[in-house]
């Protein structure tokens, strides 16, 4: 199989270049990729190519995923911050194959890491990709999602996500371009869903169905899970962290209340973190998210109580976890941060 590729310069730095692979135009014949890719060349003016597009055997994927359950295949992603070396690869991913598709669930940290999806995707079949669903905002789930909507995706995410998405583009962008390094993130784009739920969304793939149900303010103001009927599993993309430490950028009490309420009113096979895992037991896979957000807002309230300034708090707050988590300490100080200014309006 053939898939076309054009190299992508970094505007007035000629070393900083990468050939990006350019999905949904792939043919079983150089000639056939071609001649899709000349029909569509005009449509790559704005990618501040060097050269002209071309094709080539398609390449092996980077990225390795584990079939967890017949037609699920799930990457974890790395427990790190982003950087060179993984280049925005630090969140799960997966993708569920059914008979009349595939829908991919979350798309790394840049394009480097959704063209490394694509592939893994295309090792497994020649099925259209037919939805990426976005569990939440954060952009090491987000950033890699351009290859899979050029292959032909529907991006489907919370009500609420094309708005978070829009304030935050600038700083996400800024802020993984800087910690990957220009060449890993050349080409990366924050694209905009094609489609927010406020209801539930049942996908259809023909021998299974998957549920999207956007939640309440929980992790973030734009959590989404889905559920595989055939599987059983949850994939809770970060209400749900292993190793790796929970991050908050939404609701305490919220994230806390959905938890519970989850944990003790929807039933699964097992749940699959946006962090670690890649699969755990359901629900007590996410006792210790449920754990450490407990001990956050207890100590949160005692600080409040004690009348400690955030300063003056901050360094406290949840310090009994810090040997439960990987990155407590890049983390839990943000979290702290965010629950003290939470709670004290309460």
């Amino acid at each position: 199989m053939f898939e076309a590729f054009v190299t992508l310069c970094a505007l007035g730095a000629d070393a900083h270049c990468r050939e990006v692979l350019l999905p949904g135009h792939a043919a079983e014949t150089r000639a056939g990729c071609e001649a899709d890719l000349a029909g569509a060349a005009d449509g790559l003016a704005g990618l501040g190519t060097a050269g002209a597009p071309h094709c080539g055997p398609r390449p092996a994927p980077g990225l390795a995923f584990e079939e967890v359950a017949p037609g699920v295949f799930v990457h974890r992603g790395a427990i790190a911050e982003p950087g060179p070396k993984n280049g925005g690869d630090v969140a799960n991913v997966a993708f569920v194959r059914g008979a009349d598709g595939v829908v991919v669930i979350d798309a790394g940290g840049s394009r480097a890491v959704g063209e490394q999806i694509y592939l893994a995707v295309r090792a497994v079949t020649e099925a259209p990709i037919t939805h990426l669903v976005l569990t939440h905002m954060h952009p090491d789930h987000v950033l890699g999602a351009a290859p899979l909507a050029e292959a032909g995706a529907e991006i489907v995410g919370h009500a609420g996500l094309a708005r978070a998405l829009a304030d935050r583009a600038e700083t996400y962008l800024d802020r993984f371009r800087n910690a990957i390094g220009v060449e890993g993130f050349l080409g990366t784009a924050v694209v905009a869903p094609d489609r927010g739920l406020a209801e539930p969304l049942v996908l259809d793939l023909g021998d299974r169905a998957l549920t999207l149900t956007p939640r309440p303010k929980a992790h973030t103001t734009n959590d989404l899970t889905v559920t595989d009927s055939e599987s059983g599993l949850l994939f809770a993309g970060d209400l749900v962290f292993a190793t790796h430490v929970p991050t908050l950028d939404g609701s305490l009490p919220g994230w806390r209340a959905l938890l519970e309420a989850m944990s003790e009113g929807e039933t699964a096979a097992a749940v699959v973190p946006g962090h670690g895992g890649p699969v755990l037991a359901w629900p007590e896979g996410a006792e210790p998210v449920a754990r450490y957000l407990s001990v956050l807002e207890s100590d949160t309230r005692a600080a409040l109580d004690a009348g400690l300034s955030i300063s003056e708090a901050v360094p406290e707050i949840g310090q009994s976890e810090a040997g439960n988590w990987a990155l407590f300490g890049v983390y839990n100080p943000r979290n702290a941060t965010q629950a003290y200014t939470e709670l004290e309006w309460e």
